[in-house]
């Protein structure tokens, strides 16, 4: 059943993150009727309370389901039980409140950690029940999986319309770069600027430099969501990528020359990889609802390398002012 955005009230949690911030920007762009964005500072979601008093006051046809407690490897390690509980906690209860609303659409944004740790490559949707995910973001990437098991329950029992996107690794202007929660793409263009203006030789760079990402540029993945909140209505789970993977030692040599340091990249093995390999099957978007990511990788490290920079120059003159 299509989808009419321009007769339809939107709910987006998760609005003030870095996917948010581009979802938002494309529904207007598509012509929402209208649009409220959920903001942590005024809707916790841990709370079902708060939950239902959300949607008891916004009345949504649509929720687009965000919000997430997320970072890379190193947050993963340091807080797997937060990552479970509070997004398994968010899920739940934003759907079991949309479907107690009526609300007529919930799209659920998964993620790929919740893929088997040996998935065979590229991934395909229907094995993603065929292991446990990869140690590092197990918690996290099966506190997102329920979402996929609510919606399925829900289908059978309620006739509830949610459906489940698998995005693969985002990146993109805005993207966090605090380093001890960052994910790759960020922390190593942070610290490459950092180690050039210190006229380090060298920076260290996690893990063996072997393993592979799949990267989609957050604008691509904004296009994706809404795509397929307009055009699918399937209890399948969906992969959104590029369906190209790339080394993380090959990323950081590109990241490298794109930023200008002449220093080494070292790679430290005593730290880990995290999956081995990331790469999605992505030819069920394009059939179901006709996504094709569209931002090639090295234009889009060439524009994430540039708002860093900008970002850099401009703390730099708030320090000299």
């Amino acid at each position: 059943m299509a989808i009419a955005l321009d007769r339809s009230h939107v709910v987006v949690t998760g609005a003030g993150g870095f996917l948010g911030r581009s979802v938002v920007r494309r529904l207007r762009e598509a012509g929402a009727k209208s649009l409220f964005g959920v903001r942590r500072r005024d809707f916790d979601l841990r709370e079902r309370s708060q939950v239902r008093r959300l949607l008891e006051a916004q009345r949504p046809d649509l929720v687009v389901h965000l919000a997430a407690v997320v970072g890379g490897i190193g947050a993963n390690l340091r807080s797997p039980g937060r990552f479970f509980f509070e997004n398994l906690l968010m899920g739940t209860y934003v759907m079991e409140e949309a479907r107690l609303a009526g609300v007529e659409k919930l799209v659920a944004v998964g993620t790929v950690c919740s893929y088997p740790k040996f998935a065979s490559v590229p991934f395909r949707e229907e094995e993603i029940w065929d292991g446990h995910p990869e140690e590092t973001n197990a918690a996290y990437g099966l506190a997102k999986k329920m979402l996929l098991v609510q919606g399925d329950a829900y289908r059978a029992e309620y006739g509830f319309n949610s459906i489940h996107l698998l995005p693969a690794n985002l990146y993109g202007p805005g993207q966090d770069p605090d380093l001890a929660t960052s994910h790759v793409i960020p922390a190593l263009v942070r610290r490459l600027l950092d180690a050039q203006a210190r006229g380090a030789d060298e920076i260290t760079v996690w893990g063996s430099g072997r393993a592979s990402r799949e990267f989609l540029y957050v604008d691509d993945a904004a296009e994706a969501i809404v795509l397929a909140m307009e055009r699918y209505d399937g209890a399948e789970p969906v992969n959104v990528g590029m369906g190209e993977e790339i080394e993380i030692r090959v990323l950081a040599e590109k990241l490298r020359e794109r930023v200008g340091f002449e220093g080494r990249l070292v790679f430290d093995p005593s730290q880990p990889d995290g999956q081995p390999r990331r790469c999605l099957d992505t030819s069920r978007a394009e059939r179901l609802f006709g996504f094709r990511a569209k931002t090639p990788l090295d234009e889009g490290l060439r524009r994430t390398v540039e708002w860093y920079r900008e970002q850099a120059t401009k703390e730099e003159a708030g320090r000299s002012s």
